[in-house]
C-alpha cells in the first residue's frame, strides 16, 4: 500500500510529498520543496528509509529542499531523477534569481527521466509521463495501482501551471495536459505542486483553463 505525507513548505507554499510503500518501509520524496531537515525527520519518525529524490521539474521551489534532505540522511547515493531538459534549469538555481532565492540544488541529478518510464518504490510502480509546458522537462508520475497521479506545476484544482518563464509554453502545457492527465481515470487522484487535492474528472469538467 502506498503511503503518502504531504508537506507546504517554502516561500511559494510549495507542496513536497513524502511516500512509502508500506511492506518494503522504503520512501521516495517528490520535489524536496523546502526545509529537507524536516522531511528527513517525518522519515525516520516512520521507521521509512528514503532511497530516492523525484523530481517533477527544476524550479527553485521544487528543489529548494535537497541539499539539507541529502545531508540530513548522510546519504552518499542518494538517486535523484530529473529529465535532462530541465539540467539547464537546475544548473541555474533553479531559476530562483528572478525572485530573489540563491539555493544549493543539492547533490546532481543521477537518473533520467528522459530515458526511464516507469519508476519503482518497493513492489508499487509508478509511469512516468513527459508533459512540458510549464518547464521543458516537467514530468509527472501515476501509479496507476494506487489510482493516484503526482502532477508538479502542469495542473491545479482549478487551474494550471504558468507558462511566462523560461521555457514555458501555453499550447504545449495544454496539450501535456490534454494527453497525459485527461487520459486517465476520472477518479484519479491529483497531487499538485500548490494548492489542494483534486481528481482528474473534476479538472475535466470545471477546470477554466482546460477545454476538452
Amino acid at each position: 500500500m502506498l503511503e503518502i505525507i504531504s508537506f507546504t513548505l517554502g516561500p511559494a507554499s510549495t507542496n513536497a510529498y513524502l511516500i512509502a510503500d508500506s511492506e518494503s518501509r522504503q520512501a521516495v520524496v517528490v520535489d524536496p520543496a523546502w526545509d529537507g531537515g524536516l522531511i528527513a525527520t517525518e522519515a525516520v519518525r516512520h521507521g521509512w528509509t528514503i532511497s530516492q529524490v523525484w523530481v517533477t521539474h527544476a524550479h527553485f521551489d521544487h528543489i529548494g529542499g535537497l541539499a539539507q534532505l541529502s545531508e540530513s540522511l548522510g546519504r552518499s547515493n542518494l538517486t535523484v531523477a530529473l529529465h535532462a531538459a530541465d539540467l539547464p534549469l537546475w544548473n541555474a538555481g533553479g531559476g530562483g534569481a528572478l525572485f530573489g532565492f540563491q539555493i544549493d540544488p543539492g547533490p546532481a541529478p543521477d537518473l533520467d527521466l528522459a530515458a526511464t518510464r516507469s519508476l519503482s518504490l518497493g513492489g508499487l510502480q509508478f509511469e512516468v509521463r513527459h508533459t512540458p509546458g510549464h518547464t521543458p522537462g516537467l514530468c509527472i508520475f501515476y501509479c496507476r495501482a494506487e489510482n493516484v497521479l503526482f502532477s508538479g506545476d502542469l495542473i491545479f484544482k482549478g487551474s494550471v501551471g504558468r507558462t511566462d518563464l523560461p521555457g514555458g509554453d501555453w499550447e504545449t502545457l495544454l496539450a501535456s495536459i490534454r494527453a497525459q492527465v485527461f487520459s486517465l481515470p476520472d477518479g484519479t487522484r491529483i497531487l499538485s505542486g500548490h494548492g489542494p487535492e483534486t481528481t482528474v474528472g473534476d479538472e475535466k469538467a470545471y477546470n477554466p483553463f482546460t477545454d476538452v
